[in-house]
């Protein structure tokens, strides 16, 4: 799929992210407002979509030292800037794996069931909170079953071809539009994509960007 394939009644923002993207849980306050007043203001105008743009794909190898100790200290500096709350409890009890594919296929399977956000919440508390591992297939699977979605056979679809095919084509599609990393926030309206400025403390920010270009479409 292309933006220019994307054709829709109203215009779309897409919120582009990773489940397991420690600056995306240190987003979450301001996006959760974001959201909230663009569903005051806008709710017969725009679209809010999430895409998950795949931070690391599927390993099985243990991370790098090295790698463990620059994210614990990016937690650190998340934790300085935004006052955001981290378990570090994670990087020593935990067998970390650079590997966020199977928490992006999660949030596609639970968007089959009206429960993506919820999935990406759970996801985000059971590790940054409770120094659980998202990359691993079982705390997925119980974080669906404490959703009230059948662990079993939320299970099966994680590991589906059909959620492969899927995983690919929306991170496909999400690396097409004019991002910055993740988090991301693109305008899509009258099929040309429109970069909105992402401002970690004031969702305000982001609003006056949105409303500037839904003013000209």
């Amino acid at each position: 799929m292309t933006i220019l394939e994307v054709t829709m009644a109203k215009a779309t923002l897409y919120y582009v992210h990773d489940p397991m993207c420690s600056w995306c849980w240190g987003y979450r306050p301001t996006w959760d407002m974001l959201q909230q007043q663009l569903q005051q203001e806008f709710a017969e105008q725009l679209a809010v979509t999430y895409l998950v743009g795949g931070l690391a794909p599927d390993s099985a190898e243990p991370m790098p030292e090295a790698m463990q100790q620059m994210l614990e200290q990016t937690w650190q500096r998340i934790h300085q800037q935004l006052g955001t709350q981290f378990n570090h409890d994670f990087w020593r009890n935990s067998k970390p794996r650079r590997s966020t594919y199977p928490a992006c296929r999660a949030t596609l399977v639970a968007r089959q069931y009206g429960q993506e956000q919820a999935m990406v919440n759970a996801i985000q508390h059971a590790y940054y909170l409770h120094a659980q591992n998202p990359s691993d297939v079982e705390v997925l699977s119980t974080l669906a079953g404490a959703l009230g979605m059948n662990a079993e056979q939320f299970k099966l679809q994680l590991l589906s071809e059909q959620t492969e095919q899927q995983l690919h084509k929306e991170i496909h599609f999400a690396r097409k539009l004019p991002i910055q990393g993740f988090p991301s926030l693109v305008l899509v309206a009258n099929n040309h994509a429109y970069p909105i400025t992402l401002d970690y403390q004031h969702w305000q920010t982001s609003l006056a960007d949105i409303k500037a270009v839904l003013a000209k479409v």
